[in-house]
């Protein structure tokens, strides 16, 4: 029987098109997901939007539409997104939907029921930006966390009480190595916010109505953190009182997938929710590292930002994939600049990846009309390309046990970097003038053909059309992890016409041809 495997992002914001730094988590969590389905588990992979909220509020006013037609809108265009970035989502959950209102609601009447909720007043300062109270320390220059002017708020609102849970959520943290991810996002949330008691929460506001509405206080509706969380359960079908058949089955959650800035939400507010709903809590909450522009956080307040699909004039889907995917390390910032996707996109792709795939179909080609025979002789060279291919899935299972993703991919790289290597340690160039030994071009040939069946299958969860590419070219019958536990499986038969992976660029070229269309 399959085991679950429960992967979710955090729901993106319906206010704006998403940003390259947005999409990241989506590609992230789908890497995740695909490699678990290749393992053989019976992945769910959900991601959403959330659609309320002062600020859709009022951009909907500034188009002069309802905050409903807006938000579909925007929701399309964030599908779409996702769509051209082959992200393998299992369901996307709306916060408009009416299952996830009507749940919502039922919450916010437990909660009241429970004496977990009350009605209290609010001063403080309030970003619009972030649609969140902000403290005065956050406030620089007359200027909040995202660049917008803070506004002095007084309303009144409903509150979470927080410290009635905070002693057994600080318990969970220390007990549950894994719960929160890395290890430094862990003490930050226990030396930076739980060290102190924690401050009711304000989960309702009175000074917009885009929201979902309080079924006791029409006057209240749904601040958003109550409503955006609750989705990682509302999408399983629960209703906000009753478990549902896909939650009894995948819950709890292996991993929220979230981006550093918003963990706090989903360490100490989201818990405590499930606290008090009397729901275990997910596995694992990771908080990933941010995609610099620059060496600067993207950010649209100050135009510092790259969309996909303006990358995607330039590059294909896969070099943005496989960018992202590479260049940010486990626990830290990755940087993106158009010269740094160029050199990765000529280095790791275009030489090492492309090349070898060329070279190898090229040489069989040429040296065996199109033909080869399998011919697995006793490694006659200093390099052994079995063992290394035997090596690669197991240190790539071991890399996505702990999620670095990164560390994951790299080792489909040296794999191919070794394969290259054995070509010019080979030199198939001279083997095939040896006609009383043919047996060895023909090992040397197989030998590069079932490494690059090995790379094939180990990319297939990062850059999949790639993947798909080098499979369709070599005939490869069987693509699964479960292929990769022998070497020796590509059988003999004649493979399609190579095709060009990876176009390399002129480096100065291509940084003008992008200049020419900003």
């Amino acid at each position: 029987m399959k085991k679950n495997f429960y992967i979710s992002t955090a729901i993106a914001y319906s206010s704006a098109i998403p940003h390259l730094g947005n999409v990241y988590e989506a590609i992230l969590a789908d890497s995740i997901a695909r490699f678990r389905r290749l393992e053989g588990y019976n992945v769910y992979f959900q991601t959403g939007t959330d659609e309320h909220g002062q600020k859709i509020e009022q951009k909907a006013i500034d188009n002069e539409i309802t905050p409903q037609v807006y938000v579909d809108q925007i929701t399309n265009e964030i599908k779409r997104i996702y769509n051209t970035m082959n992200i393998s989502y299992d369901k996307f959950v709306r916060t408009t939907d009416s299952n996830h209102v009507n749940a919502v609601q039922n919450i916010i009447d437990r909660l009241l029921a429970q004496d977990d909720i009350y009605l209290g007043k609010y001063e403080g300062w309030y970003s619009v930006a972030d649609e969140s109270y902000i403290s005065e320390n956050d406030i620089v220059d007359g200027k909040g966390p995202s660049g917008d002017t803070p506004v002095w708020t007084v309303e009144d609102v409903y509150f979470l009480r927080l410290s009635k849970y905070q002693d057994r959520l600080i318990e969970h943290i220390k007990n549950n190595d894994s719960f929160i991810m890395p290890e430094s996002r862990k003490n930050e949330m226990l030396n930076n916010f739980l060290k102190d008691k924690l401050p009711d929460l304000s989960i309702s506001r009175t000074s917009f109505k885009w929201g979902i509405p309080f079924n006791f206080d029409k006057n209240h509706v749904t601040y958003v953190w109550i409503d955006a969380l609750s989705n990682y359960l509302t999408g399983l079908g629960f209703n906000g009182l009753n478990s549902s058949v896909m939650m009894d089955e995948f819950w709890p959650a292996d991993i929220h997938l979230i981006g550093k800035d918003i963990l706090r939400f989903h360490t100490i507010y989201w818990p405590i929710l499930l606290m008090a709903l009397n729901i275990e809590l997910p596995k694992t909450v990771f908080g990933h590292p941010w995609l610099l522009f620059d060496k600067s956080k993207m950010s649209k307040s100050t135009n510092n930002v790259v969309y996909t699909d303006e990358l995607l004039k330039h590059f294909k889907t896969d070099v943005i994939r496989y960018y992202v995917l590479h260049e940010i390390p486990y626990g830290q910032d990755g940087n993106y600049t158009h010269e740094l996707i160029i050199e990765r996109n000529n280095s790791d792709l275009a030489n090492t990846i492309g090349n070898l795939v060329n070279r190898t179909i090229g040489m069989v080609n040429k040296y065996r009309g199109g033909k080869f025979k399998k011919v697995m002789l006793d490694e006659p060279f200093e390099l052994n390309l079995k063992e290394k291919s035997l090596e690669m899935l197991p240190r790539m299972i071991k890399h996505m046990e702990t999620y670095h993703v990164s560390d994951a991919l790299e080792e489909v790289l040296i794999l191919s970097r070794a394969a290259n290597k054995y070509i010019d340690v080979s030199k198939p160039w001279e083997l095939v003038k040896d006609t009383d030994k043919p047996e060895v071009l023909d090992h040397v040939l197989y030998t590069l053909l079932e490494t690059i069946r090995f790379v094939a299958v180990g990319l297939k969860a990062f850059i999949p059309e790639t993947a798909d590419k080098i499979i369709k070219m070599l005939n490869i019958k069987d693509e699964s992890f479960e292929s990769l536990e022998e070497f020796g499986q590509y059988s003999e038969t004649l493979f399609n016409e190579a095709e060009v992976l990876f176009e390399r660029y002129d480096i100065i070229k291509k940084i003008e041809e992008i200049a020419s269309d900003s």
